[in-house]
Formats: structure tokens, C-alpha cells, sequence
């Protein structure tokens, strides 16, 4: 199928100015009031960003409420069996030996051609994987033993038949048309491919997460099955493959009961496991710069992220109407002047606190308050006094330990040093010297000390050193010869990845598109809902309220596993080879990936991150060690006591992460923020007091800030101010002001074609098997060409007298004509 024929809808919910059609008057009144008290109300968020939640939630998001019936339905499966061999005794009773020959039991019955006794051998092999919960009494006994079943199961090969299993029930095709012609799709219709991939879920998120007591054995059980997973042993090609071609099939609704819940979560694992985590690319990132001869980083990026402390989100419209309200019946007074160098301490004041009410967020272009004509919150003669903040929730005392200064050291680019020195030369001598930056003769003193500031902070990244030897070698291929590829992970995934790229970059975002909260309900879109909903519809307000639940509950996990995985591989490819970063950012780009994440957040952005759609006394573990209280609609609305959604604004984050990676130094995908107007949107996302995902905000509007117009800087200086203090300085960037030479128009679409051109030479030298075609040597030899060994086809020897009668004997040769002249 060809990528066009999988094209993503284009977002067409999104009104002129970029926002979700709202309704005007009282309505659109009523939720600027919600907004502006939760946000006067919204506590700072304690998230701790990471590669994963913690192992329980994990796990326990594997299954869906729907699927709490199964639990004992595994354990009798297993019982029924183990009860004929064990003689009595229990699993935890068994020695080590007598557990390994158990497990081989069950690994030759699963050899059995009946699909009935095969799958009721595959759920005692999940009850295995699941801890054995029935004999056990706490749920740190249910992960100690799921552990060490899963380790054993590994060891005994179990690994292995289970994908030669999940390959037979892709390819059965019986399956997958009687599904195509159902009606409705439910759980019944994926319980073998559930269960398979629950055992291999298992077992890859158990082995993958490292402990401090492992067995030394365990430990070379991880290399070993994450080298396995890796490298093309399976049919020739990596495992992450196999779940990438699960997607696309289910994409192009050719098997719409694969359950895509588990198949994006084990996949997200995999590769997780395979390539590394975020701190195994910031490790893999120091050994590049060390091998390639460049400085090391300035600091390292997680640590200071994780030292930033969130900021006050900028005042709402309603905030600013009791403001006004208040300053009217009182007294008119204005704010004295602030010294400049109180921003420098940083950890002393809020970027967003003790502003001018002019510097209010919403622009004449957010207009979705729908009360313009009441109070125009840019009135330059009224200033508002801003009311005190709510009391912190810490105590003071922790602001000290916070660095003082601007949390990032900043970074000069090599063209950046280019530019000023030729405008330089421009202006005082007359002449430019190309790329020469070290002649500094006829230039002014401070152009001297200018240019050495500059170089003390240049950086120089992995990327650019990998784009200049691209171009070295496709200007002397012949010279340089074969380039050595490293074979890591990631060089193996992409070169089984790039045949198909485009589909499964399609088919990932088709996925998260119809996961999206703001998305509508279509008749033409996926169905995701295959692995959740039951075969019996709720008939009762209870049962109705727990599926409800467990639907969004699905849909979030599904957005979480998409964003992780997407992020992942933008990070990984980036740092393998810049221009496997480039192709699949374009494929993202041409797919609608920017307006489709705008879209996902011009929503109610607190409400989303702040969601309770989970049922702590149904998850797993908890559910099967337990006792299940009788549940009711109150304790169903209740939901947790946490304070946020870890998958939700961990989701948030990834997003906004993968946004700042299609726009960074693109200046024509920036174009395409400025255009869908994600300004408004971006800043709503700024009350969501945590300062990871405000950091990633904050970049996202930096860039767009010299596309917004002066009015546009004017009116939100408190966003201003928050960029200055937290995002890291370019020292000649012009961001603030807008007169920046890369922002002409005109060189939006070249920009986009010559990276285009990049990339397929890039492809051709590297990945094109008929590759160098045109310097490959000719033989002018008669002798050694007349010598060679032709392969012929069989029927040529039957028919070769025939042959040369047609093709030799009976063609005319005019042999005076090789004796004339050729013509001039």
C-alpha cells in the first residue's frame, strides 16, 4: 500500500484562528471562570520524568478491567494441569529442577496442533509470568516470584515458541476475515494474540528493568535476550519489526481484532530495551563526542531539567476582568520600576508574578474567550494590580539549593560565528571573506572581543560533523572508499524500518490521532476498542461507568506507548546518523504530525493531566492478592487520591518533545505553528505547573516569537520574560525582536526541497544496493570479456540453432558500411 493511500485526515476541527469551535456567550463565560480557578488553585506538580512509571503501573496497564475475569481463568488452566505432576505439593514449594522440567512440559505441549489444548497450555504459561498470585499473599510476592518464572521461562526457550506462535496467528487469514466481516469486535475475537503477547510483555518488561539483588546469571540473561531482540534472528529481521508490520495490518484494516494496546506496548518496551533508555543516550552521546574528537557537553540536560522549579502560569482573561473590577472601586496605583539585574536570580522570583496586567496572555489572535467587546486586557491606561499568590506548598528554604543564574550555559553554532563575522565585514571593510573566522584585520576592537565570546561558547554537535563527512564522501566516493557502518541497534532497525517507513510512521499516527481526547468519533476511523470492549455490552449505571472508564483508561495508554515511541526513535536516529533523523521527521511533517499534536492539546489541558479514568482496586496486582470490595458509582468517581496522571503528562511532555524536534532550526515547519495559530494553544498548556513540560512549551513559542509581530511580544511579556529565564541562549539570536535574516518568507519551500535532496543522495550512497553504478570499472579486454561465463536459461540450450538462425544467419550485414566514414 502506498503511503498516500494511508494519508492522516488533515485536522479540520481547528477554526480560523487555530482554536476548537467553542460556544459564545454565558457558556464560553462559565468555563473562563473554571479556568481561571483552577489555575489560580493549581498546585506544583511533583513528577519525576523517566523512561517508564514504575514497574506495578507498568505492568498493571497491560490489562484492561475488561480482562479481570481471565486472571482466574489462567490460574485454573494451570492448576488443572500442574495438580496431575506436582504430586501435591505447590509451585513455591518446588525445587529449581523440578520447576525446569515442568516448564519443559509445557513447552513440547505447546507444540500440539489442537488450537484449544494449546492456548489453555499458553495461559498457564501467563499465570506463570503473572507470579503464581494464588499463592501468594502481598503483591511484593507476586512481583518477586513473576520474576523469577519469567527469568526461568527465558532460560527454557519459551521466548522463542511463543513468536513462532504469534507468526502463525498473524499470517492466519481465516482470523482475520472473519473479523473483517463481524459487526463488532470484541475481546473474544484476540484471546490467543492477547495472551501470547502478555507472556511476551511480561517478560521483556521483567527482564528489561535491572535490580540491585539479580543473579549474576540474570544478569547475562539481560544481554543476551536484549542482543536477541535486537539483531535480525528472527526470520531475518529484528522483533520490533514483526509488531511494526501488526500496526500497519491493523492500520489498513485488514485485521481489526489485533489488540493494538498490546502490540504499541510491547513494541515501545522492545525498542526501549533494545537501543536504551534516555540515559543511555545521554551516555552513548558523551562516548560519540569523545570518539569523534569534540568537547564535552556543557552540562548534562536531565539534571538541569530535573533542578528547574515550574513557574506561576500568566494571568486568564477572567483573572484580569476581577482585577479590573477591583482596581475601579479602588485606587489607581502604579507598580514602581524593577532593576534589570533582579533577573539574574533566577530562583528569587516567579517569571510570571508582579507584571503589568498589559502583559496579559490572550492577543488579538486568541480570541476564544468570546468577550473582546467587554474589556480589552491590552488597555494601556488602566494598570492592574495583580492579586498575591496562593501560599507555597513547600517551604521556602528549598529555593536555596536551586543555582542561581540561567540554568543553561549558551551555545554559538559555527554558521552563527559566519554570519556575524560577514556582516561585520560588510559594514566596516566592504568585502566578506567567506568562511574565514579567524581573519580579523580591519575590524574594530569590539568586534575582536565579540568574536572571541563567541568562540568560547561554540558548540559544535554530533550532527554537523556527520553532514560535512556526508559531504565529503559524496563528493570523493572513489578516494574515501566504503564507509564503516557500526552495526548498533538502531542501524539495524532503520535499515529494516526504511522499505516501509513511511506506512508505519502513517500508521502510528492514524493510531494516535484516533486515540487523541479532542478526536470525534467517525465512521470511516480505526477501531481501537477490539481488546477492550466485552462481548456482552453493561446492561446496568455501574457496569456502564466502569467501562467508560476503562475505554479512555485505553486510550490513554495508547497515546503514552505512541509518544514514547515516536520520541524514542527521533533520539536514537538522530544520534546514529542526522539524516535518519531527517527522513523520518519528514515522513512526520508530510504526515500532518504538527497540527495533529496541536490538535491533542487545544484541549482543557489541566482537566486531561488531572484525569482519574483508573480503578486502583482493579489493577494488577492488587486485584488478585486482594479482596474486591463490593464497587459503586461514588468510589468509581472518586478514582485515586493522586494528584496528576503520571501517563498523562508524561504523554504531554513526549509530545511537546517530539514537536521541538520537527521545528528546531526548521524554519518552514515553524511557519506551520505560526499558521495554525499554536500560540494560544501552547499557552494554555503553561498552567500546568510542572517545569519539564512548561520548559518544552516555553521553546516551542520562542521560535515562533520573531514570525508574531511586535504587538504579539508587546502583550506577552510575562511569556517573554519565562523564555529568557528558563530556555538556553543562542548569543546572537534575535529571537526577541524578529529581525533575524532567516525569516524571510521565500525560503521556506527551498529549505524543505534542499533537505529532501540530502536525504535521497544520503539513501542512495548508503542503503542503495545497485549503489556507485557509474564508477564501477570497465573491462576492455576482448579476450577477458569474450571469457566470462554467461548464466543461461535452461530452454536456451533446446533452442539455440533456432536462435542463431533468427538472430544471426538471417540478419543482413552491410559490411561496406563499417568501411565509410562516419558522418560528422
Amino acid at each position: 500500500m502506498q503511503a498516500e493511500d494511508m494519508e492522516v485526515p488533515f485536522i479540520n476541527n481547528l477554526n480560523d484562528n487555530g482554536d476548537r469551535q467553542r460556544p459564545k456567550g454565558k457558556d464560553v463565560f462559565k468555563d473562563q471562570q473554571k479556568e481561571s480557578e483552577s489555575s489560580m488553585e493549581s498546585p506544583n506538580l511533583e513528577f519525576e520524568y523517566g523512561d517508564t512509571d514504575t514497574l506495578t503501573a507498568e505492568l498493571s496497564e497491560l490489562y484492561s478491567y475488561t480482562e479481570e475475569p481471565e486472571f482466574a481463568l489462567n490460574r485454573d488452566y494451570f492448576e488443572e494441569d500442574f495438580r496431575t505432576h506436582s504430586g501435591g505439593r505447590r509451585w513455591t514449594e518446588l525445587t529449581v529442577d523440578e520447576q525446569r522440567a515442568y516448564v519443559m512440559r509445557l513447552l513440547d505441549a505447546l507444540e500440539v496442533t489442537d488450537r484449544d489444548k494449546r492456548l489453555k497450555v499458553a495461559r498457564a504459561i501467563l499465570y506463570l509470568a503473572q507470579g503464581v498470585f494464588d499463592e501468594c499473599d502481598t503483591e511484593g510476592d507476586v512481583l518477586h516470584w513473576s520474576r523469577h518464572n519469567v527469568f526461568l521461562l527465558y532460560d527454557m526457550g519459551i521466548f522463542t515458541a511463543l513468536l513462532e506462535l504469534l507468526s502463525m496467528e498473524i499470517d492466519n487469514n481465516q482470523a482475520c476475515s472473519s473479523a473483517v466481516r463481524k459487526p463488532a469486535i470484541s475481546l473474544a475475537d484476540s484471546t490467543e494474540l492477547r495472551v501470547l503477547l502478555s507472556i511476551m510483555y511480561l517478560m521483556v518488561e521483567t527482564i528489561r528493568v535491572q535490580t540491585e539483588d539479580d543473579q549474576p546469571e540474570w544478569r547475562a540473561a539481560r544481554e543476551a535476550f536484549k542482543t536477541e531482540l535486537g539483531s535480525p534472528l528472527y526470520s531475518g529481521e529484528p522483533f520490533a519489526l514483526l509488531l511494526f508490520t501488526m500496526v500497519t495490518k491493523f492500520c489498513s484494516m485488514n485485521a481489526p481484532h489485533f489488540p493494538m494496546k498490546k502490540v504499541l506496548l510491547l513494541l515501545w518496551k522492545t525498542l526501549l530495551f533494545t537501543m536504551g533508555g534516555f540515559q543511555e543516550l545521554q551516555e552513548m552521546k558523551v562516548r560519540s563526542r569523545e570518539r569523534l574528537n569534540l568537547p564535552p557537553l556543557p552540562e548534562d540536560s536531565i539534571k538541569v531539567v530535573r533542578a528547574m522549579r515550574a513557574a506561576s502560569p500568566p494571568a486568564t482573561a477572567m483573572e484580569l476582568i476581577e482585577q479590573q473590577q477591583q482596581q475601579k472601586r479602588g485606587r489607581r496605583s502604579r507598580r514602581p520600576l524593577v532593576k534589570q539585574d533582579s533577573l539574574d536570580t533566577y530562583n528569587e522570583r516567579d517569571p510570571f508574578k508582579n507584571d503589568d496586567a498589559r502583559d496579559e496572555e490572550d492577543d488579538p489572535e486568541d480570541t476564544d474567550s468570546g468577550i473582546e467587546g467587554e474589556v480589552d486586557p491590552l488597555d494601556r491606561d488602566v494598570i492592574i494590580q495583580p492579586t498575591p499568590p496562593p501560599p507555597p506548598l513547600k517551604p521556602p528554604t528549598e529555593r536555596v539549593n536551586f543555582p542561581k543564574g540561567l540554568p543553561w550555559a549558551p551555545k554559538v553554532r559555527e554558521k552563527d560565528i559566519e554570519h556575524f563575522l560577514e556582516t561585520s565585514r560588510n559594514k566596516f571593510i566592504g568585502f566578506t571573506l567567506g568562511n574565514d573566522t579567524e581573519t580579523l584585520v580591519g575590524l574594530p576592537r569590539p568586534i575582536h572581543e565579540s568574536v572571541k565570546t563567541l568562540k568560547q561558547h561554540k558548540y559544535v554537535s554530533i550532527a554537523e560533523v556527520q553532514i560535512k563527512r556526508e559531504e565529503e564522501l559524496q563528493q570523493c566516493p572513489l578516494t574515501l572508499g566504503e564507509e564503516e557502518v557500526e552495526e548498533t541497534p538502531a542501524e539495524i532497525l532503520y535499515v529494516g524500518m526504511l522499505p516501509n517507513l513511511s506506512q508505519y510512521v502513517i500508521a502510528l499516527l492514524k493510531l494516535l490521532l484516533a486515540a487523541a481526547p479532542t478526536s470525534k468519533a467517525k465512521t470511516d476511523s480505526i477501531n481501537i476498542l477490539a481488546d477492550v470492549l466485552p462481548e456482552e455490552m453493561p446492561i446496568t449505571v455501574l457496569q456502564s461507568m466502569k467501562l467508560g472508564i476503562d475505554v479512555n483508561r485505553h486510550k490513554e495508554i495508547i497515546v503514552k506507548a505512541i509518544s514514547a515511541l515516536l520520541l524514542l526513535l527521533l533520539k536514537h536516529f538522530k544520534l546514529n546518523h542526522i539524516y535518519q533523523f531527517e527522513i523520518v521527521s519528514q515522513h512526520l511533517v508530510f504526515a500532518n504530525c504538527i497540527p495533529l499534536i496541536l490538535k491533542f492539546f487545544n484541549q482543557n489541558i489541566m482537566s486531561y493531566i488531572s484525569a482519574k479514568n483508573s480503578i486502583c482496586v482493579l489493577d494488577f496486582p492488587h486485584c488478585v492478592v486482594h479482596e474486591m470490595p463490593e464497587l459503586t458509582a461514588e468510589s468509581l468517581e472518586a478514582g485515586d487520591a493522586n494528584q496528576f496522571c503520571w501517563r498523562n503528562l508524561f504523554s504531554c511532555i513526549n509530545l511537546l518533545r517530539i514537536l521541538n524536534k520537527l521545528t528546531k532550526w526548521k524554519h518552514s515547519r515553524t511557519m506551520m505553528l505560526v499558521v495554525f495559530k499554536s500560540a494560544p494553544i501552547l499557552k494554555r498548556a503553561l498552567k500546568v505547573k510542572q517545569a519539564m513540560m512548561q520548559l518544552y512549551v516555553l521553546k516551542l513559542l520562542k521560535i515562533q516569537t520573531k514570525y508574531l509581530g511586535r504587538q504579539w511580544r508587546k502583550s506577552n511579556m510575562k511569556t517573554m520574560s519565562a523564555i529568557y529565564q528558563k530556555v538556553r541562549h543562542r548569543l546572537n539570536d534575535d529571537w526577541a525582536y524578529g529581525n533575524d535574516i532567516d525569516a524571510r518568507p521565500w525560503d521556506f519551500q527551498a529549505e524543505e526541497c534542499a533537505l529532501r535532496e540530502s536525504i535521497e543522495r544520503f539513501s542512495s550512497r548508503r542503503y542503495d544496493r545497485n549503489k556507485n553504478g557509474d564508477f564501477t570499472p570497465v573491462d576492455n579486454c576482448l579476450q577477458s570479456v569474450l571469457g566470462q561465463r554467461v548464466e543461461l536459461p535452461e530452454d536456451f540450450h533446446y533452442s539455440y540453432e533456432m536462435w542463431l538462425e533468427r538472430e544471426v544467419f538471417s540478419q543482413p550485414i552491410q559490411w561496406e558500411g563499417l568501411l565509410q566514414d562516419p558522418k560528422p
